[in-house]
């Protein structure tokens, strides 16, 4: 660097110079065109009715006119100690919290290529000392303090802007991953919740179960000490006994299994309040109806399903990255710039008149490169063909998730009614065979059949009412309902 006063150029020109420079410039990237929806237009399967007869008729109009997305967990689920129990998991769950440190991250990559945008000045100062050029063995000196500007690359054919739309698409994806984590968790606690108070009315049922046997096994063993009976039926009535206290066994361990997934959801111990929202004793039947939320078109799935729209920004990531890897192909301008003042002793640094400036562009052109952007091409290109397939699958499997749900919606309230009605049946048919058998007229294998089979009918009305609640919770899910926040109150 030499002291040139008649060459002066203001630092801020240059940055202005290349500023231009770079807004001139051109984006390689191909046009994004979203691909077409590989699903049909309507869903398939049983086309039924979807009556809305368990939603009070206020609501039921309400919902027709807006989507499921739309409509807030809180306003979902009506149970005020499952809305306890899921407001805790979005505070605390671990799966959660590292989708948001995930957002975090994805946010300072973005940062970081945008950063790149702009020429990096900073502070400098050097000091050099080698031989003479005159070869008399002296040594020169050159000292230099100012601004430099290192290695800035003027973004003529837009890579860097390419890779800085590639990060930002990822960071945006991150944040429709953070919604569908949201969504998956709030949908697991609502299962889970209705799967405790599945167990409790099993167990419940399980248990009066427990003790019509007992007694007719102490009515057995009666009749058999007295001679009236055969050990063959004394000894069907005890294993009817023991199955019941097996299915007891199963039950209570189950439910404990149910409660330690709700605690690893709620990501906290299962004390105090939360203790209290435990469902003890209570029916699935008498649990708060939900809302009943409208299908919509196949195609509100693209805008609605955060899952979706993260696949979409991937695919708008892999997009940028083609635009970045043709760029690679064109000449890379760079320019290194500094001002300050120079001198020869560093006493003088910072006379007056010591003022220098240097400017260094610089211009790589590939010409031979084995082959390497050629493959960087390629890779990006089918990264992107892959991201493709992967936006499709995604519709894809939200197609069939929805479209799941609407059959069951369609189909589990007859099953209901349909098993209730058997379940009646069996309990009439119940008190019969006990009649018959007690005035001699049936067997004792006659009334322990029945009792097996009204057994078996009541857990069968307490499995489909589960199936049928929590069908309703992943038609919510898989409609892209639970991520909406509600708007905060001024």
């Amino acid at each position: 660097m030499k002291p040139n006063p008649m060459r002066k150029i203001p630092l801020a020109r240059l940055l202005s110079l290349g500023a231009a420079a770079v807004l001139a410039g051109c984006s390689m990237a191909p046009t994004y065109e979203r691909p077409v929806a590989p699903i049909a237009t309507d869903w398939p399967g049983l086309r039924l009715s979807t009556s809305l007869a368990s939603v009070p008729p206020a609501a039921s109009a309400a919902v027709r006119t807006v989507s499921a997305a739309d409509i807030e967990w809180q306003s979902f689920f009506s149970d005020t100690r499952l809305r306890l129990l899921i407001d805790a998991a979005l505070r605390n769950n671990r799966d959660l919290r590292i989708a948001a440190l995930n957002i975090e991250q994805a946010r300072a990559q973005f940062q970081i290529r945008r950063a790149d945008q702009f020429p990096t000045v900073g502070a400098s100062a050097t000091g050099t000392r080698q031989p003479a050029a005159s070869g008399n063995g002296s040594i020169s000196s050159v000292y230099t303090a100012g601004l430099a500007m290192t290695s800035y690359e003027i973004d003529f054919f837009g890579r860097v802007a390419s890779l800085k739309d590639a990060a930002l698409a990822q960071y945006l994806a991150t944040e429709e991953g953070r919604k569908t984590t949201q969504i998956s968790l709030i949908a697991t606690v609502a299962n889970t919740y209705l799967s405790l108070l599945a167990d409790e009315e099993l167990l419940a049922i399980t248990e009066q179960t427990l003790a019509t046997r007992e007694e007719s096994f102490k009515l057995s063993r009666l009749r058999f000490d007295n001679g009236i009976t055969s050990e063959l039926d004394l000894r069907q009535a005890e294993s009817l006994a023991e199955a019941a206290r097996i299915s007891r066994a199963q039950l209570q361990r189950q439910r404990a299994q149910d409660e330690n997934l709700l605690t690893l959801l709620v990501g906290q111990p299962l004390s105090g309040e939360l203790a209290a929202a435990l469902p003890r004793g209570q029916a699935l039947a008498d649990a708060p109806l939900m809302v009943d939320v409208p299908a919509g078109l196949p195609s509100d799935l693209l805008t609605k399903r955060p899952d979706i729209r993260q696949a979409e920004q991937q695919l708008l990531a892999a997009n940028a990255n083609i635009g970045a890897a043709r760029a690679a192909f064109f000449p890379r301008i760079s320019l290194t710039a500094s001002a300050g003042s120079v001198s020869t002793h560093l006493s003088g640094l910072f006379e007056s008149g010591s003022y220098g400036w240097t400017l260094a562009p610089q211009l790589f052109l590939p010409l031979f490169d084995a082959g390497r952007n050629r493959a960087g091409l390629d890779s990006a290109n089918v990264n992107r063909d892959i991201a493709v397939a992967q936006y499709e699958k995604a519709i894809q499997t939200a197609f069939r998730e929805v479209a799941d749900a609407l059959a069951g919606r369609a189909t589990l309230g007859e099953q209901l009614r349909a098993q209730q009605a058997q379940a009646d049946a069996e309990g009439v048919r119940f008190k019969l065979s006990d009649l018959r058998y007690q005035n001699g007229i049936a067997s004792q294998l006659d009334l322990l059949d029945a009792q097996r089979s009204v057994f078996a009918a009541r857990q069968a009305v307490v499995q489909t009412r589960l199936l049928q609640l929590q069908n309703q919770v992943t038609l919510y899910k898989t409609l892209g309902g639970g991520w909406k926040e509600p708007a905060a109150t001024p």
